[in-house]
């Protein structure tokens, strides 16, 4: 059983629908308030369920560790910038969840994609979280990494959101994906403003179980993959960020993508 609700500032439930395998809340002359949420609730922990909180955001295939689930609607411009203009905007919404087939969960695919992750933790998976997003600003934030995009060609608000680090020497990124998963293939999405930015020459992988891996990207544009054995693990964090030495003070990540199965 799925039942989705939005919820006012005080807690209040606007309104709410339930179904077995799909539910969904439709809206043609409502606009959103600050403190708002979109809260999801299961009957099982530990599921797998398709999302959508906006048309204007790709479903995400989120992996919950808890029975119910917590999106917070932005409404607050400089958060927004992250987003595209169409996303919560206006007086006609249309919000859903699903199940998903068997197929869909065990294929081989990018497990690091969820384009409705949060800046803090919510019990939804995959999680990207890092130790510095340049000033605090939500288009340099760690979710920006792994929302799907991968325009990079300049930089700021969407569709040129990235993860920053602000110059930070010991800037690294992780992704969670709340369980044991086996990976064999990352794929890295620099961005590259240039000469506004400047790139990794070199990062470390590391896995949950504290093995790491040596990666050498470049400064091309298109996506840039790594392939090493199969490896079964709960996170991936990429550090020991080296700088190539441009003039440019700004490397910075548009994507991080992780194929496997899990």
């Amino acid at each position: 059983m799925l039942n989705l609700k939005l919820i006012d500032a005080n807690g209040q439930v606007v309104e709410e629908r339930s179904h077995a395998q799909e539910t969904y809340l439709a809206y043609k002359s409502r606009t959103y308030s600050s403190g708002e949420k979109i809260i999801l609730e299961t009957e099982e922990t530990g599921q797998f369920v398709w999302v959508q909180v906006d048309e204007a955001i790709e479903p995400s295939l989120i992996y919950l560790k808890n029975s119910a689930w917590e999106y917070a609607v932005p409404k607050d411009p400089e958060a927004l910038r992250a987003y595209s203009p169409k996303a919560f905007a206006g007086e006609r919404h249309y919000i859903r969840a699903w199940e998903p087939a068997e197929h869909e969960i065990g294929c081989y695919r990018n497990l690091a994609r969820n384009a409705h992750d949060q800046k803090d933790e919510s019990g939804a998976y995959p999680h990207a979280y890092a130790n510095v997003e340049t000033r605090n600003d939500s288009t340099f934030f760690a979710r920006n990494a792994i929302d799907g995009m991968i325009a990079n060609e300049n930089h700021g608000s969407f569709p040129y959101q990235s993860w920053g680090i602000n110059q930070q020497a010991d800037a690294q990124i992780t992704i969670d994906f709340g369980r044991k998963v086996k990976v064999n293939q990352v794929a890295l999405v620099l961005r590259g403003d240039y000469p506004h930015d400047s790139y990794w020459e070199q990062a470390t992988l590391e896995f949950s179980d504290g093995l790491q891996l040596v990666l050498k990207p470049t400064n091309q544009l298109s996506r840039q993959f790594f392939t090493f054995p199969e490896k079964n693990t709960e996170s991936v964090t990429l550090k020991e960020l080296i700088k190539h030495q441009d003039d440019s003070p700004f490397p910075a990540l548009t994507e991080f993508e992780v194929y496997g199965n899990g």
